[in-house]
């Protein structure tokens, strides 16, 4: 059953309320005219102006060899932008290989990247073909690029200037073709300045950024996002659901989601399993804590205390990263320095860990 003939739509426009909240009707024509784009947006549901940017951006930058720089909050589908830009890319037919920078221990990180020789170092007993060898011709996504250590990332720059690279443990010097896609939901800038990543990387990284909105800033995608988890969960789990009720939706819709996309695929995975019927039931405790999140509940008294909250709001928003084009400070609309001086006015103190 395709989303477009999924029951739940009907009952959405039958149903006054839901039909006037503009951020929760369901919209068949655009969703038909995203899911004829085939496998390019593979996986990409929505159908709000900001989404549509994010492809449009994807749709002119896919054709150059330019690198990227996707820039969002964890779970806001940076792979699945990266895969977009190599499906619309010349590369498309050539190998999309990813590389989770976080996931792998710093100590093995290189030889994952680069590949080693045999001999190279205890345990190595075989010779490696790296990620960057096994991505030639293709496209390379770099995943958490801002967890890369020091030491790695001169190697990584060369791989950006010369298109060059050595395996660990070896003198000759291969050339290389590759796409490069990088990701992270970290401050790069500020990293910048602790000393913690190297500026000439950063400015190859940075050639063509693109930042991937939060879910919080593209409700009226929640529907789709619903319907399509629904569908795939059901689907694995061998369970039949053929109806959403409207106030069911209307409080996903609500949410914040602080964990996004990924958040809300786990909240509706475990409603369908613990669904007894074909109508989707999600557990309130999954709701109520997620409608408020960010807010206080406290009512503020005078501008300062409400400009206060907002700040806070937004920092804990961005994990209070400051600066780059996801920062606290880009979304407040001020510079970063500005940030500063109202935040020590304020008396706003970063909490401790």
């Amino acid at each position: 059953m395709s989303i477009s003939t999924f029951p739940v739509v009907e009952m959405y426009e039958k149903d006054p309320a839901f039909a006037s909240h503009p951020s929760r009707t369901v919209n068949l024509d655009l969703w038909d005219d995203l899911s004829r784009e085939g496998e390019q947006f593979e996986g990409i549901v929505g159908q709000s102006s900001t989404l549509r940017r994010v492809l449009q951006m994807v749709q002119t930058v896919a054709p150059s060899d330019s690198t990227v720089l996707l820039l969002g909050e964890t779970g806001t589908g940076k792979e699945l932008i990266a895969r977009a830009i190599h499906n619309c890319s010349r590369r498309k037919e050539r190998a999309f290989v990813k590389l989770n920078c976080a996931a792998i221990p710093s100590g093995l990180l290189e030889s994952e990247l680069f590949g080693h020789e045999r001999g190279a170092f205890t345990g190595a007993i075989t010779q490696k073909i790296g990620r960057v060898e096994v991505a030639d011709q293709g496209s390379l996504f770099l995943d958490e690029i801002g967890d890369i250590p020091l030491e790695l990332q001169p190697k990584l720059l060369r791989v950006l200037q010369e298109r060059e690279f050595e395996r660990l443990g070896s003198t000759r010097t291969k050339k290389i073709d590759v796409r490069i896609v990088a990701a992270t939901h970290r401050d790069l800038e500020g990293m910048i300045l602790k000393g913690q990543f190297r500026s000439d990387l950063y400015y190859r990284l940075n050639v063509f950024p693109i930042s991937i909105p939060p879910l919080r800033e593209r409700p009226e995608d929640i529907p789709l996002l619903v319907q399509y988890f629904v569908q795939e969960s059901a689907r694995r789990l061998s369970k039949t659901i053929d109806s959403i009720p409207s106030d069911t939706m209307g409080a996903l819709t609500d949410c914040q989601w602080p964990g996004n996309i990924r958040e809300l695929e786990n909240v509706i995975e475990r409603a369908v399993i613990l669904s007894r019927s074909s109508v989707l039931r999600v557990p309130r405790r999954d709701l109520q804590s997620r409608v408020t999140a960010g807010y206080s509940s406290e009512r503020p008294e005078t501008l300062a205390d409400v400009e206060r909250e907002h700040i806070r709001a937004i920092l804990k928003q961005t994990r209070w990263t400051l600066s780059g084009p996801s920062g606290a400070a880009a979304r407040l609309g001020m510079n970063r320095s500005t940030l500063y001086f109202r935040m020590k006015k304020l008396g706003i103190v970063r909490p401790c860990a």
